[in-house]
């Protein structure tokens, strides 16, 4: 039984990977369409994967069934878009796949930042149960405290350079620090929040500012030059995997991996503490069958859970899709409006002695 786990998931990492690398390799040596074409085959093939899973109750053989289905649809891909014109129905069929991930941008951003919130202020609500069980948390809990406060603040002064390049992005900078600040002490006065969730906010902002970085003169962002000529695999395969090797760690934007990852890690815990919102208040109501798993959050974080490849293919075809112009402004729309909803979370929750 071990060894299937682990060969399941070894098999599992291998889907996850070539992901990764399929659909960067796709948009640095086709083009566009050819990209968004393998993007929408990959959902397609999520979808149904995960959808096979739910019903046959995590069937172990469909995790190894999917190993060769990736390659498949990228060298399908790459069949599709070789020749000059490709057939009408699949152009619309990828344009519109193109227009729905440029639409979806806002509830992207949306998520991301509720998920944020929700995480951060689940992290101060379970700081302060430490410390009423054991007050020996407090100081280990201010030292880390402060050393997110001090992160937090070298990372905002390092990256102030290449984020404040024009005029507009030095006031949002600025009325980001300064509503930031504001509406710590706000909370702090009405004793609504607490420096964990304070900390956590101002990492979270720190690290937007950091993505709202122009790298464009350090070549952070720049796919390669590929051309025709490349090591024949059968000729010497060494260079043939130092080639992969070197396009999976130099073309893939280092900054896109990271929003992908922190995006997936939030929205995972996120719906991981969704089901435990108000669990005092539901566990009282009566009349409720099934109990804490027929909540419609817990019923949420099945979907979430259950469609976490489909979630995944469609944020990094949206990260890799948007250049850093566009992904600039949407950072600062997600910042504003997580202090927003921070804001008008600390107006109307009660104090900090009447939290549970």
């Amino acid at each position: 039984m071990l060894i299937w786990r682990a060969l399941r998931r070894g098999a599992a990492l291998w889907n996850v990977g070539q992901i990764l690398l399929f659909l960067p390799l796709t948009l640095s040596t086709q083009n566009r369409p050819a990209f968004l074409a393998l993007s929408l085959l990959l959902t397609v093939q999520s979808f149904i994967h995960c959808s096979l899973l739910l019903v046959t109750n995590g069937w172990f053989a469909l995790s190894f069934l999917q190993v060769p289905v990736h390659p498949f649809l990228l060298l399908l891909c790459l069949n599709l878009f070789s020749a000059k014109d490709s057939h009408p129905y699949l152009n619309m069929a990828v344009s519109w796949w193109g227009k729905i991930l440029g639409w979806s941008s806002p509830a992207f951003f949306i998520f991301e930042a509720l998920s944020s919130l929700i995480v951060v202020q689940s992290l101060g609500r379970y700081g302060r149960r430490l410390i009423d069980r054991d007050e020996s948390w407090q100081i280990g809990l201010l030292i880390a405290s402060a050393a997110a406060y001090v992160t937090a603040a070298w990372w905002i002064v390092t990256s102030y350079p290449w984020t404040a390049t024009t005029p507009l992005s030095s006031t949002l900078l600025g009325v980001a620090v300064s509503s930031f600040v504001f509406l710590s002490l706000i909370g702090f006065t009405l004793r609504r929040t607490n420096i964990i969730e304070s900390s956590g906010m101002a990492l979270f902002l720190a690290y937007n500012v950091w993505l709202c970085a122009d790298t464009s003169n350090l070549h952070l962002n720049e796919w390669p030059a590929f051309t025709t000529t490349y090591v024949p695999l059968l000729d010497n395969v060494l260079p043939h995997l130092q080639t992969v090797v070197s396009f999976f760690t130099t073309a893939i934007p280092k900054p896109t991996l990271i929003a992908l990852f922190y995006r997936l890690t939030i929205l995972h815990f996120a719906a991981r503490i969704l089901p435990t919102i108000g669990d005092d208040y539901w566990d009282n109501e009566g009349g409720v069958d099934g109990g804490w798993n027929d909540r419609p959050s817990s019923q949420l974080t099945s979907v979430i859970l259950t469609y976490r490849q489909t979630i995944f293919t469609t944020v990094y075809s949206h990260l890799l899709l948007l250049d850093h112009s566009q992904q600039v402004w949407w950072r600062w729309a997600s910042v504003i409006f997580t202090l927003v909803m921070w804001g008008l979370e600390l107006a109307v929750s009660p104090e900090d002695d009447d939290l549970d």
